[in-house]
């Protein structure tokens, strides 16, 4: 194969949850940036003899520069290399694939996207939580609590909308979220919920209102990495119960050749 980078979306934690063309794009690359966060079970579709380097980022831990991943990436794809970016969730759903289809197609590098299941959608659904639903809530609004410059959201336009609200990378300013939400008008009896390891035999998480949601956040000690999700839909994962989507073993192994 000519060189090119396919950045791949290795979807929200379970690795079965990675598309079919994200696992045979894994098949044909001599080196995989893979990070921190994406479940290492996806590497069992790259060859044995691929390159995998770490580049990973965590909140609150030492993360591998963007700029220096972007250079990465384009000097193997100069060496005559396939390359695989391997990224959490969707790619460009708050994954910087944006920034890095940019810096690549500005160095000349072929790429192909490849979509993956991004955490705003799987994990509440492991909760049977639609995100949108035609008699509760007719949009969805997925927003990141972390971003460069520390800009706040519009909080007055969000509870306007009375769309579901999907919060990214919120847990470390869930206070802070919630006053602003209730500050803006929200009723602290909008069901809410926080998601750990979202679609993982580790997900943990709390259901309840916005006005109960830091104190039983705190008292199950939740951490990252997780989302909130606040809105109407909220409240049918009561009528889910304890039926959980996620790794119940029903689905039969898919092998990619």
């Amino acid at each position: 194969m000519t060189a090119k980078v396919y950045l791949i979306g290795a979807g929200p934690g379970d690795p079965e949850l990675m598309t079919l063309k994200g696992a045979r794009a894994l098949g044909v690359a001599d080196v995989i940036l893979i990070d921190e966060l994406v479940n290492r079970g996806c590497l069992g579709h790259a060859r044995s003899d691929a390159r995998v380097v770490e580049v990973g980022k965590r909140a609150g831990c030492r993360s591998t520069p963007q700029q220096f991943i972007e250079r990465l990436m384009v000097l193997h794809a100069r060496q005559g290399k396939v390359v695989a970016r391997l990224k959490g969730g969707d790619p460009f759903v708050f994954g910087r694939g944006g920034e890095e289809m940019q810096a690549l197609t500005g160095a000349g590098i072929e790429v192909e996207v490849i979509p993956g299941i991004t955490a705003g959608i799987g994990v509440p659904a492991t909760l049977g939580i639609p995100v949108t639903h035609r008699s509760l809530a007719r949009g969805v609004t997925f927003v990141t609590a972390h971003t460069r410059d520390g800009a706040e959201p519009n909080w007055d336009a969000l509870v306007r909308s009375a769309a579901t609200l999907v919060i990214y990378m919120g847990l470390a300013r869930l206070e802070h979220i919630v006053r602003e939400l209730q500050g803006a008008g929200m009723s602290p009896a909008m069901p809410a919920c926080v998601i750990g390891n979202g679609t993982l035999p580790s997900q943990h998480q709390v259901v309840g209102t916005l006005s109960t949601l830091v104190r039983e956040t705190q008292d199950k000690q939740l951490g990252s990495p997780g989302i909130i999700v606040i809105g109407e839909v909220v409240r049918l994962a009561a009528e889910f119960g304890d039926r959980a989507l996620t790794n119940s073993g029903s689905v039969p192994e898919l092998r990619v050749a």
